[in-house]
């Protein structure tokens, strides 16, 4: 029986729950530089989020090699 890594799976969906522009903070955000909790976005956002987002998963999935196996 093989056993299934959930360690990518797991850092990417709580990644994606912290990154979520407007939720947590927004960078760069309409009138400031950033802001926090304003629940609004933009598209340079989203993609500033996205670079983000991308660069910490793969830090911590690629780099620090974060695993979580079921059995």
């Amino acid at each position: 029986m093989s056993s299934t890594d959930w360690g990518p799976v797991i850092v990417a969906t709580i990644l994606f729950i912290m990154l979520s522009p407007g939720l947590l903070f927004q960078l760069p955000s309409r009138a400031r530089v950033m802001e926090f909790g304003n629940m609004a976005t933009s598209g340079i956002a989203i993609l500033v989020h996205s670079i983000l987002f991308f660069c910490i998963l793969t830090i911590l999935v690629i780099a620090i090699g974060i695993h979580i196996h079921a059995a």
